[in-house]
């Protein structure tokens, strides 16, 4: 995104970091992204949409053999470099890749440590250091090509997914459920949403024992009433309190909390289903322990 910009290459490197150093990735399985196939980017977005970024990315490469710029400005908040677009099929084909590990039953779960993030992505415009929504395709996938009849995705991130919501909207084949901090940006989710969207809108300093009440009475009764045969986590970890890209107060315990939930309805009724993909989580200490903790109630480690 150019020097200074918070979705910074540093993100994954902390990950990494703190996976070997507290010896959780000893307990992993590593497997390398592939890219995403372009017929299942455009199960979640327009044709055009697709091919403006690549037809931006070639502008780009041209502009830069005569000495131009090296990013390019999408929105306020959202550039593209050069390797952009292939950063971004990456991203999109690890969820894919691991949902077909997943469902093929190779791996019991997986965690998709991925950039740029995706659920701001909408089926037509890249926003909030977002390109392609790599959980409505994983999620897509699964139900186009894989033929599976219910899934779920639950979003975390301190912000509202409202390009997985402009996806996903009405599709009775998916469950969503969400809490994000409001009024925030992108100022969505909190209008009437579609009744497959259940969005939880909570104030700036809310707690984690709040959430942890909201998710149990409010998400857990509906995601047990919709009894998804997959589960996909939109895994954003700038809801803790260290984070100051937003202003909730969750902890390690938190996220740790909540996977338990997500892993519990998972075992009963996905057959342990889940493929989780990184969104927000912007300081690297707060990010990089709330991955670990994640991570330890995926793998068992």
């Amino acid at each position: 995104m150019g020097p200074g910009h918070p979705e910074c290459p540093q993100r994954l490197d902390a990950i990494e970091d703190r996976l070997l150093m507290t010896g959780v990735l000893d307990g992993l399985e590593r497997i390398d992204a592939p890219q995403a196939a372009l017929s299942d980017v455009e199960l979640a977005h327009d044709r055009m949409h697709v091919a403006a970024l690549r037809g931006l990315t070639d502008r780009l490469l041209e502009e830069q053999a005569a000495g131009g710029p090296q990013y390019m400005q999408l929105d306020t908040d959202t550039s593209i470099n050069a390797h952009t677009f292939t950063a971004a099929l990456h991203a999109a084909g690890a969820a894919v890749a691991a949902t077909d590990a997943v469902i093929d039953g190779e791996l019991e779960n997986a965690f998709c440590a991925i950039r740029p993030p995706g659920h701001h992505a909408t089926r037509d415009k890249a926003m909030g250091f977002c390109f392609f929504n790599n959980v409505a395709i994983a999620a897509l996938h699964a139900l186009q090509r894989r033929n599976l009849k219910r899934v779920a995705i639950v979003d975390f991130d301190v912000h509202h997914g409202n390009g997985t919501e402009d996806i996903l909207a009405g599709d009775n084949r998916v469950l969503m459920v969400s809490f994000f901090q409001h009024p925030f940006y992108p100022f969505s989710g909190d209008k009437e949403p579609a009744s497959n969207m259940l969005n939880i809108p909570v104030s700036a300093y809310t707690k984690g024992m709040d959430i942890r009440e909201l998710v149990e009475m409010v998400w857990i009764p509906r995601l047990e009433a919709f009894k998804p045969e997959m589960i996909f986590v939109s895994a954003g970890f700038d809801a803790h309190r260290d984070d100051d890209m937003g202003q909730l107060n969750l902890t390690e315990n938190d996220y740790i909390w909540l996977t338990e939930r997500i892993k519990d309805v998972a075992r009963r009724f996905s057959k342990g289903r889940i493929v989780s993909c990184l969104e927000g989580g912007y300081m690297m200490g707060p990010l990089s322990r709330s991955v670990e903790a994640h991570l330890r109630v995926l793998a068992d480690v």
